[in-house]
């Protein structure tokens, strides 16, 4: 890994609040992601369970945690079974966790190699009711490879037909997005990291330049900072392009008198941060550009003050859209009498604006939380509006990541230029 150890105090307090949920007599497993194959003889980039992660610490493949506070062996109450490590594995594939090392990086006392999991596990779970087993519920995803925890629980139903089979996911999906103060910090950092990509990009853009340089100066600003490197596909969209909202191509050249969109963010530690940009690569705004760069920054404004504790979801988007709704009036793009006309089920605004505002963040950049509960203190959302107008090849997005508190919210990138005469005056300085 690139970035600096992470305090274990993390993952200690992560799987104390897990067990805190259990059932009597519960056991429950965790295992680290598949390594996908790319091609004959290669994987793609080993990215962790997100779960495992955050009740581990551990960033290796092939690994497997095993909670049962109420077991009679107080040694396999929590257990951490990793790859045994070779010769030959060192030298064709690297460093792996030593077991002393797996101890200082989860907190985890009882560690072993993966080749003695089948005996610990058979000789403890006769004395277990319920096995909680991780599967994802991320209600944006739907799956359809058999990843390797639905693996392990059909192997579990034939082995162990007679237990009570629970879901831990209900627990992580209320646990994962209230951060504790570790993982704000390490928030931060990926946002700071971020900024400084996108300060380095606006003193390169300008005419001539290609959309695929611009993303090299990015994860070039990532990775010198100890980034793993991007937290989703980096959109470099400049012109026309910006009306696809997950454009990924980033191979077209810049043109004077046209607008990039800028969507990437870096992820430190399994950390994500999402920023959303737009710039002027002539480095300057033609007056229709900002007007509608101005209207959005509003909307995100306005966005920002409802984020806070107790606010509903569904009710957030819906005044959103209303904002939204006045923003595109005053640009001549929506008509006020056929806005007062509208079904409102589907909202005229939509055909400008046709994705959520915010969602949450964390180790999954669509951070796994339940869009039916409340915004808590602890939450981290995104806050991004945009306007999209295919017929003046426009499109603007502005994005900042949001920590709701106690007291309101804090924006972890006010550092960040926003303003539409900052992001000149970098650009010409």
């Amino acid at each position: 890994m690139k970035y600096l150890p992470v305090d274990n105090q993390l993952f200690t307090l992560n799987r104390k609040n897990f067990v805190s949920r259990l059932k009597p007599g519960a056991l429950a497993l965790f295992n680290a992601n598949d390594e996908f194959p790319r091609s004959g003889d290669q994987a793609f980039i080993f990215k962790q369970n997100p779960d495992f992660f955050y009740l581990s610490g551990i960033d290796q493949e092939q690994s497997i945690l095993l909670l049962f506070p109420d077991c009679p062996n107080n040694l396999y109450k929590e257990v951490l079974f990793l790859r045994q490590t070779s010769e030959h594995i060192a030298i064709w594939e690297g460093h792996k966790y030593t077991i002393p090392e797996a101890r200082a990086a989860s907190g985890i006392q009882s560690v072993y190699w993966l080749d003695d999991y089948e005996a610990i596990l058979h000789s403890i779970i006769a004395y277990a009711e319920y096995i909680y087993i991780n599967t994802n519920e991320n209600d944006r995803y739907v799956h359809e490879v058999p990843y390797r925890d639905l693996r392990l629980f059909n192997r579990l139903k034939e082995k162990y037909p007679l237990h009570n089979y629970e879901r831990s996911a209900p627990i992580m999906r209320d646990l994962r997005p209230i951060k504790s103060s570790i993982e704000i910090e390490l928030t931060r950092k990926a946002c700071q990291i971020t900024r400084d990509a996108f300060t380095r990009v606006l003193k390169f853009v300008k005419p001539g330049v290609a959309e695929y340089e611009i993303e090299a100066e990015i994860i070039h600003e990532f990775i010198r900072q100890r980034a793993t490197g991007h937290a989703y596909n980096p959109i470099i969209a400049s012109g026309k392009n910006a009306v696809v909202l997950h454009y990924n191509d980033n191979n077209q050249v810049c043109r004077e008198g046209d607008v990039i969109l800028f969507d990437f963010g870096a992820e430190y530690a399994n950390y994500n941060a999402d920023l959303s940009r737009s710039v002027p690569v002539s480095g300057r705004f033609t007056s229709r550009q900002r007007n509608v760069y101005n209207a959005v920054l509003r909307v995100m404004r306005a966005a920002t003050k409802l984020l806070v504790a107790g606010t509903l979801w569904n009710e957030y988007h819906e005044e959103v859209g209303k904002i939204m709704t006045d923003e595109l009036i005053k640009l001549g793009l929506l008509n006020k009498h056929e806005v007062n006309k509208q079904d409102a089920r589907t909202p005229l605004y939509k055909k400008y604006f046709m994705h959520g505002t915010s969602h949450h963040l964390g180790l999954d950049v669509h951070d796994f939380a339940s869009r039916y509960k409340a915004f808590e203190a602890g939450n981290i959302l995104t806050c991004e509006p945009g306007i999209y107008i295919p017929e003046e090849g426009l499109g603007i997005r502005i994005e900042n990541n949001i920590l709701i508190t106690t007291d309101g919210n804090v924006d972890l990138m006010a550092d960040i230029p926003v303003e539409a005469d900052e992001i000149e005056q970098i650009m010409n300085s």
